[in-house]
């Protein structure tokens, strides 16, 4: 099976951009174990012109094969470095450089999801017509949200307001110049590292939009505790790393985030664990009384933006409960460079056909 391609179609741009052509477009995708989503992905944005390049972490699902029958350029990273997504979107980008030098714009996709018809023309369009715009994305949901309670919740973590944003997400188009500027991917940074490559995007004048227009589905395809836990203790990584890097500059770097994992996650339950036996127990009703007033603070927070009132408590319940694998995430990222051992990549999910 290939994939259909025309010569250097012409596509539209904006009365303010210059148009241009359809080869002038080029996809990287990353992925590992993503099976059958990655056949879909890669059918989704293959076609008018593009270089696609598939970059494979290590896969053991026969990913690499499965996109060579598709037709597309594809990278296997050695697996004796350090695999990361942010290694892999900077060996692509390479990589697409080498095979497609004439790419302006350059849509980056994870292979667990499916690029919108229309989406890759959209978002060239709107790079096309401003210069001062380096990224943009679009609205992204999520493919099976009734499948299960953290589907759910991947999905209205998707849900975000439009316009000029701080940070994207891993799916997003940029421009090949400004990702070049920016130095690409910090290659060290295992989660997170997009809004660690934004900071810098910005701090070099660059600015980041999501468009109003629909840009794909995510499959989480997320069923079990286990899971949510590894992806909430790899966000507590990230935010530790995050702020290491940068949360002393300007921007305060995940700052916010780190005041939040120390005060809920480690000394609120830290001190009503110590006080409760002097307090007779007194502590750990107030512990609970703290939990569940953040909760109610959450879930109005979510009916303010019209949610539900079963999501508003589904997505309240979960910032609660996170505060503990968040924690955990943050202690081990301070543990390993303590120790000045090797980050390893902390994965959610295995294989999948």
């Amino acid at each position: 099976m290939s994939l259909p391609t025309v010569d250097r179609e012409r596509l539209p741009a904006s009365a303010e951009g210059r148009p241009f052509a359809a080869a002038e477009v080029g996809v990287v995708v990353i992925g590992r174990n993503e099976g059958e989503r990655l056949v879909r992905c890669l059918a989704a944005v293959g076609g008018r012109g593009r270089a696609v390049v598939y970059v494979d972490s290590a896969s053991r699902d026969g990913s690499p094969e499965a996109a060579r029958r598709l037709g597309v350029e594809v990278l296997e990273l050695d697996p004796a470095r350090p695999l990361s997504a942010a290694r892999a979107r900077n060996e692509g980008f390479e990589r697409l450089a080498a095979v497609a030098p004439e790419v302006r714009f350059v849509q980056f996709v994870d292979g667990d999801c499916e690029i919108a018809a229309g989406w890759i023309e959209a978002a060239a369009t709107a790079l096309a017509a401003r210069d001062d715009v380096a990224v943009v994305c679009g609205r992204l949901r999520e493919l099976h949200p009734e499948a299960s309670p953290y589907n759910r919740l991947a999905d209205l973590e998707w849900d975000g307001p439009t316009g000029e944003l701080e940070a994207c997400g891993g799916v997003f188009m940029a421009r090949a110049e400004a990702f070049r500027r920016a130095g690409g991917f910090d290659a060290t940074v295992l989660a997170a590292e997009d809004d660690e490559f934004c900071l810098r995007v910005r701090r070099g004048g660059g600015k980041i939009l999501r468009l109003p227009e629909f840009m794909g589905w995510h499959d989480m395809a997320m069923t079990r505790l286990g899971a949510w836990w590894r992806r909430a203790v790899r966000a507590g990584w990230a935010y530790a790393q995050g702020y290491a890097l940068h949360g002393r500059g300007p921007e305060r770097h995940f700052a916010r985030q780190i005041r939040g994992i120390v005060a809920w996650g480690l000394a609120l339950p830290a001190v009503a664990v110590l006080a409760a036996w002097p307090t007779r127990g007194l502590s750990l009703l107030l512990a609970v009384a703290a939990y569940a007033a953040l909760y109610c603070k959450v879930r109005r927070r979510g009916l303010s933006r019209g949610w539900s009132a079963a999501d508003a408590r589904l997505y309240a319940g979960s910032i609660v409960l996170a505060k503990a694998p968040l924690a955990y995430g943050a202690l081990k990222y301070a543990a390993s460079r303590l120790l000045r051992r090797d980050a390893k990549l902390i994965e959610h999910k295995g294989p999948t056909t």
